[in-house]
């Protein structure tokens, strides 16, 4: 999908002259030579990114700041100033605009403008695609005594948007758990952003994490902007918390405690809201002692802290479990099998389930895979399944 730019310019040579040039580097180009145009296009998914002049036939320019803060998807807005006008400029930066140029406008100043704010672009596309991917997620509630406890525990962390702290085995659905938690309370329409900390090497979390400007370190040719200004209003997810290296714990905490980050090569602090949860399926009050985890950290991120227990100590969750999975195994693969035998559900609740809820969504899967009959038999199970009984 290309990046359409609308250029805002009661002078039509202008909007030619500007279009002329993005065109031929590959942006769509739509002109507007008045606020009532520019506000139609805006309402009707026009404009990515919007070069704005100050001085309208029908009002003042950066007006339209105000007017697109409240789309779900705002546009970043570079506005254009006459030369010298800097008080204009520095009001619009205030209100949001995402950069501002001086006319005349020099045109490789635009380009590297609209490709900074095509980051943006990038970023509010991926996480719109996220949140739809997110409406299908259905958490399984299980009728056990201790997820009824787990639950109740994570939608009053949820309403009151507080750090979060999720342990449990490997494959008890610890991000599971942690985008109910986004889902339940007032960020639900914001961004849920998460990372891996066991995953990223320990040279490049910090800048993960925190961003960098451009040439902060060989390589960093642009500026880019962090998790944790991209989850800004939103959840922040650390998943494996426990491998964080000790020198970027530090940094974390002092982000959470002054909701603010610096990014790497960076003078100033930008200010962040962000509801953080963290899992771990290690003993962090063993690492603490051990010295390989900040207790300050720890105290930081549990002011709720929710254990997730393993499968096999909340057995009688397993039919709900399977009925979930099937239903959809059914969906995705284009099934139609409608039941599970008594010796199959039987083998399934004998089973210890050492992968827990991810191991038995994946024999699930591979059953329903294998089987060509309305109803899943204990056959077409593993055999280290068809054993336990």
């Amino acid at each position: 999908m290309g990046t359409n730019v609308l250029i805002v310019d009661d002078e039509e040579n202008a909007r030619r002259n500007i279009g002329e040039y993005l065109s031929a580097k590959g942006y769509e180009v739509t002109g507007a030579g008045t606020l009532k145009e520019a506000r139609e296009l805006i309402m009707n998914g026009v404009g990515d990114v919007i070069l704005l002049d100050v001085q309208l036939p029908d009002g003042y320019g950066p007006n339209l700041l105000y007017e697109v803060d409240s789309l779900p998807a705002r546009p970043p807005i570079i506005v254009i100033t006459g030369y010298g006008d800097i008080e204009t400029a520095v009001d619009a930066m205030k209100n949001g605009a995402h950069d501002f140029l001086t006319k005349p406008v020099k045109m490789q100043q635009l380009e590297q403008s609209i490709e900074r704010a095509q980051e943006i672009v990038s970023m509010r596309r991926e996480l719109a695609y996220l949140r739809q991917k997110q409406k299908n997620i259905d958490f399984i509630v299980g009728k056990s005594e201790k997820m009824k406890t787990v639950i109740e525990h994570a939608q009053r962390a949820a309403q009151a948007s507080v750090s979060v702290l999720i342990t449990g085995e490997t494959g008890t659905g610890k991000e599971v758990l942690a985008q109910f938690i986004h889902k339940s309370g007032p960020r639900a329409n914001k961004q849920f952003v998460a990372i891996n900390c066991a995953a990223i090497q320990p040279t490049v979390l910090e800048s993960e994490l925190f961003g960098y400007e451009k040439g902060a370190f060989t390589g960093a040719d642009t500026r880019k902007h962090g998790l944790m200004e991209i989850a800004d209003g939103g959840v922040l997810f650390l998943d494996e918390i426990s491998k964080m290296p000790l020198e970027i714990q530090s940094k974390l905490l002092r982000a959470v405690e002054e909701k603010a980050i610096r990014r790497v090569g960076g003078t100033t602090t930008n200010k962040v809201d962000i509801q953080v949860i963290s899992a771990s399926n290690r003993d962090l009050v063993k690492m603490m002692k051990d010295g390989e985890f900040r207790e300050d950290l720890y105290y930081r991120l549990k002011v709720v802290d929710l254990d997730l227990p393993p499968l096999r100590e909340r057995k009688e969750d397993i039919p709900e479990l399977v009925g979930f999975f099937m239903r959809e195994q059914n969906a995705r693969q284009g099934l139609n099998i409608t039941d599970i035998t008594p010796k199959a559900m039987q083998a399934l609740i004998a089973y210890d389930w050492p992968g827990n809820i991810r191991e038995l969504n994946h024999d699930i899967e591979r059953a329903m895979l294998f089987c060509d009959d309305p109803v899943l038999d204990i056959n077409h199970l593993p055999m280290d399944i068809r054993k336990s009984l």
